[in-house]
């Protein structure tokens, strides 16, 4: 086993544990980090690895939000049943279209762009609702239709890489009224079942043969993505009880202007 790509494993498993929580683009990272960082693997084991090391993101969320998720009483029933609901779009639109949306905007200029317009969006939405009280500020007040609402947006992600899933719904949850906690968790929420389907699919296509390297290359990837979204979920989480997601709009833009400024360059060359 070579300790370089287990390094890579590492490296990218750390970056998935930070920017998959944090409404900042995990894609518009990974293929900055792809053109620096290739593993020595198939295609179609990268692509599947840039998937699965998500359940490591998602057990997080479990192991964070236990008490919360398990469903021992009628609230959380139906909290389940709005998360349901929230994902139904994304799903049918990611079963159905996944493969074409893939091909047509899976590439630099799509992903900077939705980097900058949706940070564009968040400092707007965030100056706009400046000293507004928000409607919603449990995750009981959320209502069928908000959270409908939510898996709208979450379709924009799905559509638009760059765009953020999480960070596509929180806006999507700050501009119907919904306070900054409640659109977090709600958003972490909703990617239990969004990332634990897409792994499984991601799976199924590529096979359950993998050779011991590989296996070794996921579970790492799979272990630091743990332990760095418990992190990144926290701070997040206290962060946004005393700030906003403005800072994350600047740096979405940024990031957008590196990407095209990057492959820009690199296109000339």
């Amino acid at each position: 086993m070579d300790f370089v790509e287990i390094l890579k494993a590492i490296i990218l498993g750390i970056v998935e544990g930070i920017t998959e929580w944090l409404p900042i683009s995990s894609t518009g990272h990974m293929i900055l980090v792809d053109e620096f960082i290739k593993m020595d693997v198939s295609a179609a084991f990268m692509e599947m690895f840039l998937v699965v090391i998500q359940l490591g993101a998602i057990l997080a969320v479990v192991v964070i939000y236990w008490k919360t998720l398990i469903p021992t009483d009628k609230k959380t029933w139906i909290m389940w049943a709005k998360i349901i609901v929230s994902c139904i779009p994304a799903a049918v639109i990611g079963l159905l279209l996944d493969d074409l949306f893939t091909a047509l905007f899976f590439n630099w200029y799509t992903v900077a762009i939705a980097l900058i317009v949706f940070g564009i969006a968040f400092i707007v939405i965030e100056n706009k609702h400046k000293n507004v009280e928000p409607k919603v500020t449990h995750l009981d007040d959320l209502t069928f239709k908000q959270a409908l609402i939510i898996g709208l947006f979450q379709v924009i992600a799905a559509v638009f890489p760059g765009t953020s899933r999480s960070g596509a719904t929180i806006l999507g949850g700050l501009m119907i009224g919904v306070s900054r906690t409640v659109a977090a968790e709600f958003t972490f929420f909703l990617a239990i079942p969004v990332m634990f389907g897409a792994s499984l699919l991601k799976i199924a296509k590529f096979g359950l043969v993998f050779t011991m390297e590989e296996a070794v290359l996921m579970a790492v990837g799979l272990v630091v993505a743990f332990v760095v979204s418990i992190i990144a979920i926290k701070f997040l989480m206290a962060y946004i009880k005393k700030n906003d997601f403005k800072v994350f709009g600047w740096y979405r833009i940024i990031l957008g202007a590196i990407v095209i400024a990057y492959f820009g360059i690199k296109g000339l060359m």
